[in-house]
């Protein structure tokens, strides 16, 4: 059973390999367009995954730089693939496009490495736990109660990736913190840190703590690291995932995501063993927890 696509992720090794072709062509933006009798923001918007591309759009452009071959059968490949939609576009109104868009990114995914400060992550998260988080987001975002329901299911629709039959390679290195940090009443909490216990025994995850009474190696907030296999033949690079206050950034460049690899590796390195870190799970469960 192939795994469900993202429309993004495609669409953005389809424009990297266009923008590619182009420039081995040795044709600049405006010299495409005026021989496909497009604009030149057309082009721009191709090479840049802002519009979604059209098959007859992209065999003009591998017809225009002489492509052929296996090469081209890959590219004309994504190019079908890059119009699918994914099962989030059912939540479409519920969810702001920046979620939608690493929703994408998640999904394709092949391993995801993940440094958390505040919340545990939308992928280990209880209902009850998504719910307290995003009911607690009204104190900052006017959400009507509807659309609260239906991020929540959403977020553990998300969570398929885990045990899909290629899952998800994930590994977490959660701040001691959050574990102390309540969202909901005692046993919301209690049942989150039971939950990470359980999911800690997956084969494709691995979950450690940062204790507070030790080293914090890397003065940085959370962030989300995403690594991509190859498809239709083609390999995308790393992203790395920063939320914020106003919304989000992607960081795509090789020097960044590197930077990114490394402070999570120091992380890791200064975090406790995965046994040592369900033993802390465990005691915060029973002793911050437990009324």
């Amino acid at each position: 059973m192939p795994r469900p696509g993202s429309a993004t992720v495609r669409n953005r090794r389809l424009a990297a390999e266009l923008r590619r072709l182009r420039e081995t062509a040795d044709l600049t933006g405006d010299e495409v367009a005026e021989r496909l009798g497009w604009s030149a923001s057309k082009v721009s918007r191709l090479e840049n995954a802002r519009q979604a591309p059209r098959f007859g759009d992209v065999k003009r452009l591998l017809d225009l730089y002489g492509l052929d071959g296996a090469h081209r059968d890959q590219l004309l490949q994504l190019a079908r693939d890059a119009v699918r939609k994914g099962w989030w576009e059912a939540f479409s109104d519920a969810l702001p496009d920046q979620y939608s868009s690493y929703i994408g990114l998640e999904i394709e995914a092949e391993e995801i490495w993940q440094w958390e400060t505040q919340v545990v992550p939308g992928l280990l998260q209880t209902e009850a736990y998504a719910l307290a988080v995003e009911r607690w987001s009204h104190s900052i975002e006017v959400i009507p109660p509807s659309r609260v329901d239906t991020r929540v299911k959403a977020r553990l629709a998300r969570q398929a990736v885990l045990t899909r039959e290629t899952p998800l390679r994930l590994s977490i290195v959660l701040d001691e913190a959050l574990l102390l940090r309540r969202y909901g009443d005692a046993g919301v909490m209690r049942d989150q840190l039971h939950r990470l216990r359980e999911l800690a025994e997956l084969p494709n995850l691995s979950l450690q703590v940062l204790p507070l009474d030790g080293p914090h190696p890397i003065a940085t907030g959370s962030f989300t690291l995403l690594q991509f296999p190859l498809a239709s033949g083609i390999k995308f690079h790393d992203v790395a995932y920063i939320e914020h206050l106003n919304g989000c950034s992607y960081l795509e460049e090789e020097t960044e995501t590197y930077r990114h690899r490394l402070s999570f590796e120091r992380l890791g390195a200064e975090a406790l063993g995965p046994a040592e870190s369900m033993e802390r799970i465990s005691r915060i469960a029973r002793d911050a927890w437990t009324f």
